[in-house]
């Protein structure tokens, strides 16, 4: 084998000294390829960096071209995908740079876009997957190439099948089947993805009509679908019998022996399914040794390890093995991630991790009822933290990293590209609507390039600052910061059949389980739905006041009674309930002004994350306001009592207006940057599954999305608008709602609605506000003073002293206390006060006595 390597190395390096470097290139690519393993590979590594260094000519660049294409093919077969896709990555990069296209004839799709788009789907890349294969069927159809129409038509439907987007899946397999040309096994594949699809959907008619002789995989997919496991587990033998099981690839061997081992686990056999998940990581690992756990650092980016080790936590008996094996989960699955470059792409796999995280809150807590050891409830909140809003941590992290090495390169590269990213994202949208199958795909390129950029960057700024973990909570530092903002921390974890509490003081840490019942459920959608119009809770105050306090002692906001300031993180339906309106005791009183509230004993403040009340700035008064009024003048929208919010601002702070037609999405965005608080009194809308939440100025409206390529400073937001605070709920990341565009684009501190708000009560509660803003200098204080004043307010009537109309409004950001001026104004005008009572008082009294 020395003596090959020699003669191989000698050849090249002969050929690259005596030949063309082209016909270098072309022999140690074809060397390789005779006899491909890890020492010829290295080999070929070694002599690729000479080539690298001396490419010229576009002959050459096509050489390499070559070169990369069977390095990555062998790569993808050697079960290295993530390499792979890289590899792959470069190959396109270099086609498009060098215009490779206008000199060569190459079938870029066949040996590069279409594996790569297969190797994408493959590790959770969905939002790359999806672009690139657009982009080839779009070359395919301009092309009129059917062949890479249909495998386009088979990959793209394959991957909505995966992401659950069901409708699209069979659309998209339907019309392949219209193509010309289309092979038996190539029907029988867009066949199956339609059969699969009609199953999960309940469509049986579909089934029927696509199948109506079923094999052996529909009647297995049926028999899952009926959960009639027995039948499953013989069609699955059936069929795994019939495979030709030498020409499957590593991966697909070890899914179906999980497959295997989950239909066992199904049927109460826990002997065979541990069995069948070792045989799994055998396959995947074969210097795996059963008798442990792997260790992290011999696993890889392969979403086959996530579903082995999730399986194997459910088998153990002892909650520590379970851990252990949750958190290798945990640990692939950031594997899987760290190389997801769009914020889309990410989303889509946060659903696992929550029920793994709620798993693993579960053992804690079982383990936490026996022995009451205060760790298990530490280790517990982390794994609550672990996923909750992390995209929207990462952001917030990266943005927190430029602050502490402004002048960094790497980083300052970063935040460009990725600002950059979503405002293509915003464009795709939009011309996806629209349907534009030409700009679509020139921004699904653009989006390619991107995301090859930030996964370079994302690469060296980890080596620089590897070690750094900016998304770790610390349980003591956190209890200092509640010491000194005099506050308790409530958060939730809302899972699928149990909800958490964590309770966090500045001397203690308490957990509390919530059972998930029907009755739970119904009640949290009752009392959202009481917002939803005016009359909802004054047509029957008797049962919204008993409601009210049923859903205080469900929620276990008693656990909080008597605290003057409460962080409240919620989760899930969690983030539409205004738990100021919640009622703390029952009453039978008619008079919402004497309602024993949570507003009228309690601050609230809201966050996202216990993390993000934890690295908050803290608040920093300015009265510098822009208001930004469109008013809608002489439309059926006009906002008229938006005038009055506008005088009560002006009376309040230093403020700068942009009214009626001045009040455009540019102008507003440009001037936002010379303020401290941007003030938004206009419309908005929380968007549908297809428009993303906005908000509306003069001339156009802001997108969610538009947002996230945003960079603002402002140290407060009001959102002076209906339903801002409502969006698309977007598990283990909360509400995909304007707010938290407004945290992506770097905002801290959020004013904001949560319903369809009353114009003249909105300017009421503003106007209150804002004079409360100025004497306080806190918009914690002057947010719950506000709600206070419109309920003390005589001249309000008792029907509109209703919660629809005063509690909209809830506050995301620092807890400040009302500051020290006028805490000491305040004594001093008491002091004087009683001096001069004092004195008159004796005046008197010796006139009195002569």
């Amino acid at each position: 084998m020395k003596h090959s390597l020699f003669i191989i190395t000698f050849l090249v390096f002969g050929s690259t000294l005596s030949q063309d470097l082209e016909e270098a290139i072309y022999l140690a690519t074809e060397t390789f390829n005779s006899q491909r393993s890890p020492t010829t590979y290295s080999t070929l590594l070694k002599t690729e960096n000479t080539f690298k260094k001396n490419l010229v000519t576009k002959d050459h660049y096509f050489a390499y071209l070559f070169l990369l294409v069977n390095k990555a093919n062998y790569l993808d077969n050697s079960n290295n995908q993530t390499e792979a896709i890289q590899v792959y990555e470069d190959a396109l990069q270099l086609y498009n740079t060098q215009q490779l296209n206008t000199i060569f004839k190459y079938d870029i799709t066949e040996y590069c876009l279409k594996p790569l788009g297969i190797l994408y789907n493959k590790i959770g890349d969905y939002t790359n997957a999806e672009n690139t294969i657009k982009h080839y069927i779009f070359l395919a159809e301009k092309k009129k190439n059917n062949k890479h129409r249909i495998s386009g038509a088979i990959n793209l439907a394959q991957l909505y099948y995966t992401i659950g987007n069901y409708k699209a899946a069979i659309k998209i397999a339907k019309a392949g089947l219209q193509l010309h040309s289309v092979l038996d096994t190539q029907k029988q594949k867009l066949k199956r993805i339609i059969t699969n699809c009609s199953i999960k959907t309940q469509n049986i008619n579909e089934t029927k009509i696509v199948h109506s002789n079923p094999d052996n995989e529909t009647q297995y997919q049926l028999a899952l679908k009926n959960k009639d496991y027995k039948l499953a587990l013989h069609y699955f033998q059936l069929k795994y019998v019939s495979l030709k099981k030498d020409l499957l690839s590593v991966r697909d061997k070890a899914k179906l022996q999980f497959e295997e081992a989950q239909l066992h686990y199904k049927l109460n056999d826990f002997k065979n399914s541990s069995k069948q998940l070792q045989l799994a990581l055998k396959t995947l690992l074969p210097n795996y040794n059963s008798k442990t756990l792997p260790k992290q650092e011999d696993l890889y980016a392969e979403n086959t390890f996530i579903d082995i080790f999730d399986l194997l936590a459910r088998l153990q008996t002892n909650y520590k093995k379970s851990l252990s094996c949750y958190d290798l989960s945990f640990y692939v699955s950031n594997v899987l991630t760290k190389n997801l470059t769009s914020q889309e792409a990410k989303l889509m796999h946060l659903s696992n991790n929550r029920k793994r995280s709620e798993s693993c809150i579960s053992l804690l807590y079982d383990q936490y009822t026996t022995n009451k050891d205060s760790t298990l409830i530490v280790n517990a909140f982390k794994y609550a933290e672990k996923n909750k809003a992390s995209v929207l941590k990462e952001t917030i992290g990266k943005t927190s990293l430029l602050q502490l090495h402004p002048k960094d390169s790497l980083l300052i590269q970063e935040q460009i590209r990725l600002q950059e990213q979503e405002r293509l994202t915003n464009k795709l949208i939009k011309a996806q609507y629209q349907q534009d199958a030409k700009l679509i795909n020139s921004l699904s390129q653009d989006l390619l390039e991107v995301s090859q950029t930030l996964k370079q960057l994302n690469h060296q700024i980890n080596l620089k600052y590897s070690g750094i973990n900016p998304s770790e909570v610390s349980i003591k530092k956190l209890q200092q910061k509640l010491a000194e903002d005099q506050a308790v921390l409530i958060e939730y974890f809302y899972g699928e059949t149990t909800i958490f509490q964590f309770k966090i003081s500045a001397k203690a840490i308490a957990f509390f389980k919530i059972k998930k019942t029907p009755e739970f459920e119904t009640a949290i959608t009752n009392y959202i739905t009481y917002f939803d119009n005016s009359s909802n809770i004054n047509n029957n105050i008797t049962k919204y006041t008993t409601d009210a306090y049923q859903l205080y002692q469900l929620l276990g906001f008693n656990h909080v009674k008597g605290q003057p300031n409460v962080i409240v993180i919620p989760d899930s339906f969690l983030n539409f309930i205004p738990f100021e309106t919640l009622l703390n005791q029952q009453t039978s009183t008619q008079s919402f002004s004497k309602m024993p509230f949570v507003a009228k004993t309690q601050v609230l403040a809201y966050n996202t994350s216990a993390l993000f009340y934890l690295n908050q700035n803290p608040f920093i008064y300015s009265n510098k306001v822009l208001g930004v009024f469109p008013v809608f003048e002489n439309t059926n929208t006009t906002l008229t009592h938006s005038l009055k919010e506008a005088e009560s601002i002006k009376k309040n702070s230093n403020a700068k207006f942009l009214m009626y037609s001045k009040a455009t999405k540019n102008e507003a965005l440009q001037q936002a940057k010379n303020c401290d608080v941007l003030h938004l009194s206009t419309h908005a809308n929380s968007g549908t599954f297809r428009i993303p939440a906005n908000i509306d100025f003069i001339d156009q409206k802001l997108f969610l999305n538009e947002l996230y390529s945003l960079k603002l400073n402002n140290n407060l937001v009001v959102l002076s608008a209906c339903e801002t605070g409502i969006g698309r709920l977007q598990k283990g990341e909360g509400s995909m709602n304007l707010p938290r565009g407004f945290q992506y684009a770097g905002i801290e501190n959020i004013l904001f609605s949560l319903w369809k708000i009353n114009d003249l009560s909105t300017s009421q509660v503003m106007a209150s506000f804002y004079k409360h803003y100025k004497s306080t200098h806190s918009a914690f204080v002057a947010n719950h003073l506000s709600k206070i004043d419109y309920l003390n307010n005589k001249a309000i009537s008792n029907i509109k002293k209703s919660p629809y109309y005063w509690s909209p409004f809830i506050y995301y950001g620092a807890v400040t206390a009302k500051n020290n001026t006028y805490n000491l104004n305040y004594l001093l005008f008491t002091f004087v006060g009683m001096a001069i009572a004092l004195l008159l008082y004796f005046v008197i009294r010796k006139k009195i006595n002569g």
